[in-house]
């Protein structure tokens, strides 16, 4: 993400916690939830300003749950593990499915910075016209822009659920300077919120933002933790490349052995040691076809 970031943030201890107010205050006008937001975004904003956080890893996962809810919101069964299948265990010449492509969108989205090229990559339905006029439509503060945004698209196009979270996520981005998307407003929302409009969907993002601010402040203290210890057993593992198959792993949500830049006897053996060093976790629970993630 590009930040103009304080260099010397980088202990998770010194960033103060999120206000309790916050997550227990009822809020009920626009107004009020307004604010609330405004207070959970500027938290993520320090959190963001970490110069040891794993950013990529960070949107990554991230994208992940914002996938899993615009396919829980096409009334598809699969869930995050499934979703990791579809495109971990792709292999030359497969379809991802409709669910994985659902995921493809997200994770090419938060890939590059932010530019109309780089959407029509995650987006290549869409014209690169028509993602701009879409963008062009949301005015004002930051979340009535994602919210502006979200309405125009589905407006137009009733089932484009994905685009219209993509392009909203995008315009909030936008709109508070950052170099990425952060995908933070599907998680938040329900599939009937999708249907409302004006005031009433403003009043939703809001809330779906701060809720998605608290899941991902906390997933990036838990990703910083991770990928700290990670970095210091890295120099104890000894196969040739392991530092770009570290690297991997602190960019990616997932990672398959075969995607490691070695043998794949040596690829193996090299998941099972970071797993035995508590660096990385299994994350699919199986003896064959496995994944492995900080």
């Amino acid at each position: 993400m590009t930040f103009a970031r304080p260099d010397h943030i980088s202990d998770l201890d010194t960033l103060p916690r999120m206000p309790a107010w916050v997550t227990s205050a009822r809020a009920e006008t626009l107004e009020d939830v307004a604010f609330l937001s405004g207070a959970a975004l500027d938290h993520l904003y320090l959190v963001l300003s970490r110069v040891d956080l794993p950013h990529a890893l960070l949107r990554d996962r991230l994208a992940l749950r914002a996938a899993e809810a615009c396919v829980a919101f096409s009334g598809r069964p699969e869930r995050a593990g499934e979703l990791r299948d579809a495109v971990h265990l792709l292999r030359p010449g497969d379809l991802p499915g409709p669910a994985g492509e659902v995921y493809l969108a997200w994770r090419r989205a938060v890939e590059r910075p932010l530019s109309i090229k780089a959407l029509g990559r995650a987006l290549p339905t869409l014209r690169p016209d028509q993602i701009a006029t879409w963008l062009d439509a949301g005015q004002g503060a930051p979340v009535k822009r994602a919210a502006l945004v979200l309405e125009a698209v589905l407006r137009e196009a009733p089932r484009a659920d994905v685009p219209a979270l993509i392009l909203a996520d995008i315009a909030l981005a936008q709109a508070l300077g950052w170099g990425h998307l952060v995908p933070l407003l599907a998680p938040g929302l329900k599939r009937a919120d999708l249907r409302k409009r004006g005031e009433d969907l403003r009043l939703v993002c809001h809330r779906a933002l701060t809720s998605s601010v608290v899941e991902a402040v906390r997933l990036a203290a838990d990703l910083a933790r991770r990928a700290a210890h990670l970095k210091a057993v890295a120099p104890k593992l000894r196969a040739k490349r392991a530092g770009d198959a570290v690297e991997m792993f602190l960019t990616r949500d997932a990672v398959a052995p075969s995607a490691l830049p070695l043998p794949d006897r040596a690829a193996r053996r090299l998941c099972d040691r970071l797993v035995d060093l508590g660096a990385v976790r299994e994350l699919t629970g199986r003896d064959t076809f496995r994944l492995y993630g900080v």
